[in-house]
């Protein structure tokens, strides 16, 4: 279907929509205006029963008045219906997906995103805390906490948004103090895998123009993983999911008069617990032949370092707004702290059918350490003409600054012979953007608008660090290979940012080698040996360092050296080291993004609109290794939409009722997909050899996308009120041929088949997304009885570009994705929520249930040699919890 053939479908069908709208409903006279709020939303920031009011144009307007799909929630409705963290968010919204890999909170709006996290990538979908962008979504989930809503704004934002708003943008508003009011409430839970939490806020006036706003939660939860490892100690380890965490938030406004107004908030939040690792399926599918929905993916196989996670995030935000008249002006400040630190869980996979966990090699300390560091500040000024002008424009300017430092580390223990570990560790990120930007929106007649934006960005990366493989090579008797290593036993830690060197340029003596590598420790495992072997030859004292032969080791045959030179000073007979090579990247792009549009009121209550608007994800640089053919830098990546819509309101049993209908083409370009590259290019020899590939970021795809929203909202007699969203939404690559990670040879050097996506569908993108809400209340006795019920489908996805598309291997052969390990679909589910609560006066009663059917989803895959890696969602859920309003 042609974008022209499409758009004509669609308005056609709009068309007749509102033609199907009673007439009567063209008679009633509006609620509010379009351009403007009620009186109390606009005081105290609380929704009318009649009115949701959202801020998806940077100015508060009904949600009626938007001209594209937004969906707001507001707290009372997340927490009846049990939404209490921020990953279940997406059962609410049709098309949002939300995964948490590792610590990091990955935002996909329409099968749109990113999932690269590390300092080489940057969000698809641009998270906000009160309207202000955050760069690094982790610890994301501690800010749910005391709000007033929630807005997902679906499609491109990149006029009014800017960074990265690719996807859409999700919008965090916390509860705001208001003047001349005490008030508050405090909470507390219990709920089943023993968790349990609490909450609570005050709001104190200070004066007529003063007033002070004090939030705080604390939260204790299991996410339903189980160690099923039977080996000591590997069955005493915690398992992955268990989380404590706590924050607090402190929100000042002064409004002296009618035209001023300044805000400051300042948070604090602590995640502490076992950590986000996902658990690898592949053993489990290769043994047994069986897809993922007929395995307990969260029954794990735990064993060595026992898993650790802390995150320390804090940050201020300020906001000034002067009303001059016919405009006003506002400028907003934000600095945000990360301090995130994680063992991964480390794991053999998880059980299945057939298994000996008797058996299991459990001594095994192979695993994975990431450090994130990140000091980020937002800045921007605007002046916006306010709601009662003829044209509502709005120009500003926008500033970041990021510094970041990261640190990975990855051991494998119990191997044989040279390998070791994998670090990249990066002090020196930094990341710079500035933006200009004008939107508006301008009355041509009392029904007929237009609306028209345009932005500059100007984007500047670099980063200085390291990156490579940890090696050793180490000869036993007659320069047989190899001795193995430990590195990574109980006790371990490695110094990442604390390292003291950072620079390996000219680092190329065995004792420089050997000194850098030892560097890399901060404390050693109880039963390490890569110190003792190498010690000698860091200190100098034996260039052929430390021959250590223990039982724990697995070296096969290879004896220590009895009858060579070295063995006078207890040496090895070969010494080879191989250390992480010196990265340095920079990269800087510019682009422009735009919207226009068209709004038309075919009544007060039922607007037609049409509109074009682009948006733009950050370019970057990729890993660098010395005599590699790896690309520099990757492009930003485009995204242009047009859509098409109707928002209607009209009378239905008397009451009023909400139909919105929408229509969409995704023309996604410039698509970054992750390819393999060349990181060690022989020369010397004719024609040139590979030995070494890496995977890399490369603009070398293209996908279409297209696809409707449905929402109807109906009150009911006996106060019953049924909500119903739907999206169809049909992807398809249609550029892009790439390396198969899947078919990865090792013995060729990493090198892997190519492999071509055209016609397959984007990750995390269902066809069908429906959900469902129905909810009643009643009086009963002293106080009013009400309950709810959130039925929500989703169909099949794929996980990854792959699709479960046969793997040919480099040798010709061909298997199935299933029989190579490789599922990748995750069938269709449906979740519900339940809730039911009973207020009287100012006390409250709830009890909720979240994912009651207990799905098992998969919510994001990694796949490589040998890994199918799955990131999954919450368990089922319960509880009861108390609350009392002041």
């Amino acid at each position: 279907m042609t974008r022209g053939t499409f758009a004509s479908a669609m308005l056609t069908m709009l068309m007749c929509t509102v033609a199907a709208v009673p007439a009567h409903a063209q008679d009633m006279t509006a609620d509010q205006p379009r351009t403007g709020t009620t009186n109390k939303a606009a005081a105290t920031g609380v929704k009318d029963d009649a009115d949701i009011i959202v801020t998806a144009n940077r100015r508060e307007q009904n949600l009626q008045s938007v001209s594209g799909v937004v969906q707001a929630l507001d707290a009372e409705q997340l927490r009846k219906d049990g939404i209490t963290e921020l990953r279940q968010l997406q059962v609410a919204v049709p098309g949002l997906s939300i995964a948490n890999q590792e610590g990091n909170i990955e935002i996909f709006i329409r099968g749109v995103g990113s999932a690269n996290n590390t300092e080489l990538g940057d969000p698809g979908a641009a998270p906000h805390l009160n309207g202000t962008y955050i760069p690094r979504p982790r610890g994301l989930g501690v800010m749910f906490y005391d709000l007033e809503r929630v807005e997902v704004n679906k499609g491109p934002q990149g006029t009014l948004y800017g960074r990265n708003a690719l996807a859409g943008t999700l919008n965090i508003i916390t509860a705001k103090p208001r003047l001349g009011q005490y008030s508050g409430y405090m909470q507390a839970e219990y709920g089943n895998r023993s968790s349990y939490g609490a909450e609570g806020a005050v709001n104190i006036p200070l004066g007529d123009t003063i007033a002070v706003r004090a939030a705080g939660y604390y939260v204790n939860k299991d996410y339903g993983f189980k160690n099923v490892s039977t080996g000591a100690p590997a069955s005493s380890l915690k398992p992955a999911g268990l989380e404590e965490n706590y924050a607090g938030r402190l929100s000042l406004l002064w409004q002296p008069d009618d035209r001023l107004s300044v805000s400051v908030i300042g948070d604090y939040g602590k995640e502490t617990g076992t950590g986000y690792p996902g658990a690898n399926i592949y053993s489990a599918v290769i043994a047994t032949g069986l897809t993922p929905d007929q395995l307990h993916l969260k029954d794990v196989v735990y064993r060595g370092l026992q898993g650790d996670m802390r995150n320390e995030l804090w940050g201020v935000q300020g906001k000034i707004n002067y009303d001059f008249g016919a405009f006003s002006g506002e400028v907003t400040g934000s600095y945000r702290s990360v301090d995130f630190y994680q063992v991964n869980a480390s794991s053999d996979g998880i059980d299945y059918p057939g298994r000996n966990l008797s058996t299991e090699q459990y001594d095994n300390f192979s695993g994975n350490f990431w450090q994130t560091k990140s000091k980020s500040q937002v800045y921007e000024a605007r002046l916006f003409a306010n709601n009662d002008q003829r044209f509502r424009w709005n120009v500003g300017g926008f500033y970041f600054k990021e510094l970041q430092q990261v640190g990975y580390l990855a051991l494998a223990d119990r191997g044989y012979c040279c390998y070791s570990g994998t670090e990249f560790t990066m002090p020196d990120v930094k990341g710079q953007s500035y933006a200009f930007y004008g939107d508006g929106t301008y009355d041509l007649t009392h029904r007929l608008r237009i609306i028209a934006g345009i932005r500059y960005t100007d984007e500047k990366k670099s980063r200085y660090g390291i990156g490579g493989n940890w090696a050793l090579t180490l000869g036993g008797e007659d320069y047989s290979c190899c001795f193995g290593t430990r590195v990574g036993t109980e006790g371990f830690r490695p110094n990442l940012l604390d390292r003291p060197n950072f620079n390996v340029t000219g680092l190329t003596t065995p004792q420089q080698m050997a000194q850098f590598l030892i560097q890399g420790i901060k404390t050693p495992g109880v039963r390490d040996t890569l110190i003792g072997q190498i010690g000698a030859i860091a200190n100098g004292t034996n260039p052929n360092g430390t021959c250590i032969q223990r039982p724990d080791l697995n070296n096969g045959f290879v004896q220590c050296p009895v009858n060579n030179p070295s063995d006078k000073n207890g040496g090895f007979s070969f010494v080879n080291l191989t250390i992480p090579g010196q990265q340095v990247g920079s990269s800087q792009f510019n682009f422009v993004d735009w919207r226009l549009g068209v709004e038309y009121d075919l009544s007060d209550r039922n607007m037609l609109y049409a509109k074009a608007s682009t948006g733009h994800k950050a370019g970057g640089f990729n890993d660098s290794f010395n005599g590699s053919t790896i690309p520099e830098t990757y492009r930003p990546e485009k995204l242009l939409v047009y859509e098409v819509g109707s928002r209607n309101s009209f009378n239905l049993f008397g009451r009023k009722t909400i139909f919105n209908l929408t229509g969409f083409y995704y023309d996604y370009t410039g698509e970054v997909f992750q390819d393999l590259t060349c990181i060690n290019l022989d020369k010397t020899q004719n024609p040139p050899v590979c030995n070494g590939y890496s995977l890399v970021n490369r603009n070398i795809g293209a996908s279409r996308i297209y696809g409707a929203e449905a929402e109807l909202r109906l009150k009911l007699p006996a106060h019953y009120a049924l909500d119903l969203n739907i999206a169809y939404l049909d992807t398809k690559i249609t550029r892009g041929v790439v390396a198969d990670a899947r078919g990865t040879d090792n013995s060729a050097g990493g090198n892997a088949p190519l492999i071509s996506l055209v016609g397959n569908r984007l990750p995390l993108a269902s066809k069908i997304n429906a959900s469902a809400h129905l909810s009643q209340w009643f009086d009963a006795g002293p106080g009013r009885l009400d309950w709810q019920a959130l039925l929500t489908y989703r169909s099949s996805y794929y996980l990854t570009q792959f699709n479960e598309d046969d793997i040919v291997f480099l040798n010709g052969t061909r298997q199935t994705a299933l029989a190579a390990g490789f599922p990748d679909r995750q069938k269709g589910y449906v979740t519900l929520n339940l809730g039911i609560g009973y207020t009287v006066r100012n006390f409250r009663l709830e009890a909720w249930a979240s994912n009651f059917f207990d799905e098992e989803v998969s919510q994001k895959a990694l796949v490589g040699p040998a890994l199918n890696i799955r990131f999954l969602n919450d368990a089922r859920s319960y509880g009861a919890r108390v609350r009392v309003n002041f």
